[in-house]
């Protein structure tokens, strides 16, 4: 079953109008072809909401830090300090 298209009207101002159909001429589309593919893309650039994991990558990325190779010490170290704050001693 085709899907039917939904006929809708958009008001430009005249310098968006203007600037709008010398784009689509210079694309060699109609200005409703080029409404199209703006929309269409518009909606592409936002269809996937989980975005990028690469993005990510080495955001932490210390040049030689290894926070994992200490970790239990580390924790241990923070848990004795809450501990001995919770005690009212200084930290």
């Amino acid at each position: 079953m085709a899907i039917k298209p939904t006929r809708m009207q958009v008001t430009l101002d005249p310098q968006q109008h203007r600037r709008a159909a010398a784009k689509a001429e210079a694309l060699g589309v109609s200005l409703g072809e080029y409404l199209r593919r703006v929309v269409a893309a518009d909606l592409a650039e936002t269809s996937d909401e989980r975005g990028d994991i690469s993005e990510i990558f080495g955001i932490g990325d210390s040049g030689g830090s290894d926070i994992a190779r200490h970790k239990d010490r580390d924790l241990g170290d923070a848990i004795a300090a809450d501990a001995g704050t919770a005690r009212g001693e200084e930290p």
